[in-house]
């Protein structure tokens, strides 16, 4: 177990104490207790859990010890909203704060991955067509948005700014392609004739002179588990939004394939190819011919067993990439134009290689799924790792301190279903902290709960509609229909919708706009999401319903949200390939694949959706269930468990008189 005192207590606590006082804050408890814990797991080497609910301010409770460690820091988020947070505002305002306090270093830096960063060669020298030929001007209607993101790009580089995404004149996805560039497709700071300004390396040389870096789930997954260098090395982590870490290493280890992604490398090899013997080139388009072929006979879903026809369709792509790749002339001595051209080139056939070689090898570790062709985007095929714990034990947990942090870790009332997600093994518990014993195969960590400055009790309400149908498949009968009318009604609006799919979002606001058209009702898709909260925040006669970027990605404190309505427990699709391989996966061994993926995945959805009611400790409202099985399956007082300690009815006539004293207050 963790001493009771340590050595980095006492400073860590007058740091605390002069940043909150310098920032015109107060002490709170659970902040000062979360210091204290994360100063001690630092200095001991071992891992910790803290779950610090929203208003706690876990920022500086991570951010001030991490600046008196003797060693450097990553802090990790999951969203780029945070990082941009602790960059822009939270690291400046801290610095300033402790200013003048002895020993204490305060350099901190930003890093993202490549794409995020414009790229001077592209601006400068254009962008290639699918023959591999530089172009310089921008074609089509984004021809003005393009020309502006490079003026601008050049005024940063100028002026000696960062280039990142983040900064840029507002853009497209498509747009932002046009002037920035993948790993695969980077010339190299040494080859590129513009490596001295290259914005990414400027930020990188950055990092290694800092104390503290930020960075993101991803590019930190990458660096430490994929075991690509991208971050200088650190001796400690910080792992803020730790809920998501699991689904965002999961994303950055997952790789796809198109049959149009072989083609367009194949049209982009010709001219680098050409002079080997055969056609490399054209023997990659037939390949992906092949490929497309064993497509269209393949069901969309996930692959249990691959067909002999799939199998051999993926080693003939991976075999003709292997000789296309093998085709390319050795690189020049640096030719500017042809150097990019062929590097570019050359990454796309190397990610169909590496990509295509993953997926033949049908390795255990690994699911396999087709996805479904829609509309106008084609099938692709999908490979994501089975699991993610045993690769972050093995080369993260394994290696450095890691802290995790966030409102929702503890799930069912406990840290072990997250514990176990991250490679931790739970062992032992103490109240509300946990600990491992000293197992040989255990990992030294320790988990706490720092608690909320909200009194929940009071300020909320948990309504369960028990008497409503269990939800359907159909989607939102008209049971639940009247349900969320009589509820926005009886708030006259301040209803923040969350539901389970777009379908079902779109219903109830076409519903709520019909009986009660002296409301503002919004649904996702009706425009950009700022805009929405926006448009939400000002009128208070407003309802905004969505999915799941609003159940976490949402901050509206004060009276515009006093209604989060949540129309079924989000448990993932059946159909889900990743989840129900989990799933399986997890009865195969003996466990409970239900409550180990299924339960565990809608517990922390539902925790981060009712987080959106209360954000202040003057804020009041009610989460309103509409699924009955959070009352009367055997499963719902783990997810209950898993929520924040609202006061809990099944009464709707209680709850309709409680929103019309909140409409009216």
């Amino acid at each position: 177990m963790v001493p009771e005192t340590s050595t980095a207590t006492a400073p860590v606590a007058e740091v605390l104490a002069k940043a909150v006082t310098g920032l015109g804050g107060q002490q709170r408890d659970g902040q000062v207790q979360m210091a204290t814990e994360v100063a001690e797991a630092m200095e001991e080497g071992r891992h910790l859990l803290v779950q610090a609910g929203t208003g706690t301010g876990k920022s500086l409770g991570y951010l001030v010890p991490a600046m008196l460690h003797d060693k450097r820091v990553v802090v990790a988020t999951a969203t780029l909203a945070l990082q941009h947070q602790l960059v822009e505002r939270d690291l400046p305002r801290l610095v300033e704060a402790v200013k003048g306090v002895p020993g204490l270093d305060t350099s901190y830096a930003v890093l993202k991955g490549r794409s995020n960063y414009a790229c001077l060669h592209r601006i400068r020298a254009g962008v290639p067509d699918d023959q591999g030929t530089l172009v310089d001007v921008p074609m089509g209607s984004m021809a003005e948005k393009v020309l502006e993101l490079r003026a601008w790009a050049e005024e940063e580089s100028e002026q000696g700014g960062s280039g990142e995404r983040d900064n840029a004149p507002r853009h497209t996805d498509r747009e932002w392609r046009q002037v920035a560039v993948n790993h695969r497709e980077c010339l190299g700071a040494t080859k590129c004739p513009f490596g001295a300004e290259c914005f990414a390396e400027l930020a990188k040389e950055k990092a290694q002179r800092s104390h503290l870096i930020v960075t993101n789930h991803s590019l930190l997954a990458i660096d430490a588990i994929e075991d690509v260098p991208m971050i200088p090395d650190y001796d400690t982590v910080v792992i803020d939004e730790a809920h998501e870490l699991t689904a965002r290493v999961t994303q950055a280890a997952t790789d796809e394939l198109a049959v149009a992604d072989i083609e367009r490398a194949a049209r982009r090899s010709t001219r680098w190819t050409e002079a080997a013997d055969g056609d490399p080139a054209g023997d990659l388009e037939d390949a992906a011919q092949t490929l497309a072929e064993a497509f269209e006979a393949t069901p969309p879903g996930r692959i249990d067993q691959i067909s002999t026809q799939l199998s051999d369709a993926l080693v003939l792509v991976r075999d003709a990439a292997r000789t296309c790749l093998s085709a390319y002339p050795r690189e020049s001595g640096g030719d500017g134009e042809g150097d990019a051209g062929r590097t570019q080139a050359k990454g796309m056939v190397q990610e169909v290689f590496v990509n295509a070689e993953r997926m033949a090898a049908g390795s255990q570790a690994d699911v396999l799924w087709l996805g479904e062709a829609r509309d106008r985007f084609p099938a692709r095929l999908h490979v994501a790792p089975l699991q993610v714990w045993g690769p972050m034990r093995d080369k993260l947990l394994t290696d450095k301190t890691v802290v995790f942090t966030s409102a929702t870790l503890m799930l069912g009332g406990e840290f072990g279903a997250v514990a176990t997600s991250l490679g931790l093994k739970p062992t032992e518990r103490i109240g509300h902290q946990v600990a491992t014993t000293d197992a040989d195969d255990a990992l030294p960590w320790k988990g706490i709960d720092v608690g909320s400055p909200f009194d929940y009790g009071q300020q909320s309400i948990l309504y369960v509609a028990r008497h409503l149908p269990q939800p359907g498949r159909d989607g939102l009968g008209p049971a639940q229909l009247d349900e969320i009318c009589d509820l926005v009604d009886a708030l006259d609006g301040r209803t923040l919708g969350l539901f389970s799919s777009r379908r079902a979002a779109e219903t109830a606001a076409e519903a709520v706009r019909a009986r009660l058209p002296h409301l503002t009702t919004l649904a996702q898709g009706d425009a950009q999401l700022p805009e929405l909260a926006k448009q939400f925040v000002e009128d208070p006669h407003t309802c905004l319903f969505g999915t799941l970027s609003l159940w976490q990605g949402l901050d509206v404190p004060g009276d515009t949200c006093q209604l989060v309505i949540i129309d079924r427990i989000p448990f993932p699709r059946p159909d889900d390939p990743l989840m129900s391989a989990r799933a399986k996966a997890a009865d195969d061994r003996g466990g409970n694949g239900f409550m180990e993926v299924s339960a565990t995945h809608a517990a922390l959805l539902m925790a981060q959706g009712a987080g959106r009611l209360i954000r202040t400790t003057t804020d009041r409202g009610i989460v309103a269930v509409l699924d009955p099985r959070l009352e009367t399956a055997r499963y719902g007082r783990f997810l209950k468990a898993s929520l924040p300690p609202m006061w809990s009815t099944t009464d709707p006539a209680l709850v309709r008189q409680a929103l019309k004293r909140l409409g009216q207050g």
